[in-house]
Formats: C-alpha cells, structure tokens, sequence
C-alpha cells in the first residue's frame, strides 16, 4: 500500500511514529471496504510475507488504534516461533508497548485519551468490548445512518439491528443485553454498543 494513502487515515501527530513500524519489507497493509464482523485482521502469507488488513473508515483515531493492534500481531509473529494465544499475555505486551508513544494528547482528542489509556492497562480483544472507549471514539464519528447505541434503547422497545432484523430489548445479563428475533421467537445476546435503528 502506499505509504502517503495509510497516512492521509490517521492522525497528523501520528505519523512520524507510526512510519518506522509499517516500513517492514515483509509487511503489506491494505485497506478495504467496511466489514461487520471485524475492524481489522492479520494473517500470514506464503514466502514469509505478512498482511495487515483494515477497514476503511474516516475515524483516523479508530483507524490508528486497530492499525496498532494489528501490528502487535506482526511483532508477536516475529518475536514467538511458537504458538501462543492470539490474545494472550504476549500480545497484550506487544500491544501496550506499541501504543504507549501514542498515548498523548498531540494525537488523540483527551475524552478519547482518558478512556484508551485504562483500556491499554489490560487490552481486551476487541475495541468493541469496552463501551466508555467505543462512545468516546463514536463522538469523532458522521452518524448519517441515524443509528443509536443499543444500551440507549428502552427496555421492551423494538429496533433494527442489520439486514433490516427486527428484535425486542428484553433485559441486562451482566454487560451484555437479551434480546429477541421478532420474526423468529430466538433470544440472542448484543452488546451495549451494538449500532441499531429505533423502530
């Protein structure tokens, strides 16, 4: 991918520290349409090359936090022969490590700052399952579907949640919501910041 591209979707204050961690001659970068079920992914390719995989997305703080979670792949990849967890304590070292010259407040906004730095404490796997980090970052965020968090919902009201499925907002378990398939009578589990349309 070219280099000036990848820059143009992340933040200014960034770029001088993210050019020397994406200069790897064994690392492609690309860039493609949204996809549902994830924000980015890494993979290895035949030859002893590497491929980094990101949505596109105009959120250049998002994009630059997947890009790092990305890259602690990549340098797990290179630093363990074996195999260790996808998630575990050695990328969660490589992780944190990467993206602590990132936190400061050149690059990200600081009710982003605030809420990126206690999830880096123990990064879970997913962006997504930390809901003060995901509300921070949706701020940054043209919302021209309209759409709502689901945690917004009033109990017992009905929306839309992809592919025009309609559900009902049952009840909390724990962090997570119950809700039921209204065509189909199934019960299915969302998360607080699930993006959805009021019916």
């Amino acid at each position: 991918m070219n280099e000036s591209y990848l820059l143009e979707l992340l933040p200014k204050g960034s770029h001088e520290l993210i050019k020397p961690l994406i200069s790897e001659d064994r690392l492609y970068i690309k860039v493609v349409n949204i996809r549902r079920t994830k924000h980015g992914d890494f993979r290895s390719l035949r030859g002893g090359k590497f491929q980094i995989t990101l949505n596109h997305i105009d959120n250049k703080f998002r994009f630059l936090i997947t890009l790092i979670h990305e890259l602690a792949h990549f340098k797990v990849s290179q630093s363990y022969k074996y195999r260790v967890s996808p998630h575990g304590f050695e990328w969660k070292k490589n992780y944190k490590f990467l993206m602590l010259p990132f936190l400061n407040n050149r690059i990200f906004p600081d009710d982003i700052l605030k809420f990126l730095a206690l999830h880096m404490i123990n990064p879970p796997a997913t962006t997504d399952s930390d809901t003060d980090l995901v509300i921070a970052l949706h701020k940054y965020e043209l919302n021209e579907d309209n759409k709502i968090f689901l945690f917004q919902v009033p109990f017992k009201d009905s929306f839309v949640f992809q592919e025009n499925k309609s559900f009902l907002k049952l009840h909390k378990r724990r962090k997570r919501y119950i809700c039921k398939n209204i065509l189909t009578g199934r019960k299915f589990l969302f998360s607080p910041v699930a993006r959805v349309k009021l019916k």
